[in-house]
């Protein structure tokens, strides 16, 4: 994918889930997000992360499957999950997928 056309799709991304935070702003108790979580949203190169013919809807707000029966979250849970963890610079974090 062209990084225009990624970076195009990235600032979509961002907006819509500061939409969606500020719609949402009386169930997740806060109206945005923390500019550290939005950076880190915008640089995370999702696309890298689902198969190829699922490339071009890596920033949608929609889970995607990776494979092996799982998904990557939709941005908007990534970024309220990331917030909410309130992750501070010498914080180290691991996300395990469920198992069954």
């Amino acid at each position: 994918m062209r990084a225009d056309y990624v970076e195009a799709l990235r600032k979509d991304m961002l907006a819509v889930i500061a939409a969606s935070a500020f719609a949402l702003r009386d169930t997740i108790g806060k109206s945005a997000f923390d500019e550290r979580v939005m950076t880190a949203m915008g640089k995370v190169p999702r696309h890298e992360f689902v198969p190829i013919e699922f490339q071009p809807y890596a920033y949608a707000n929609i889970p995607l499957p990776i494979g092996f029966e799982k998904t990557i979250s939709q941005p908007f849970i990534v970024a309220l999950m990331t917030d909410l963890l309130d992750i501070e610079a010498d914080d180290s974090v691991l996300e395990s997928p469920e198992t069954a």
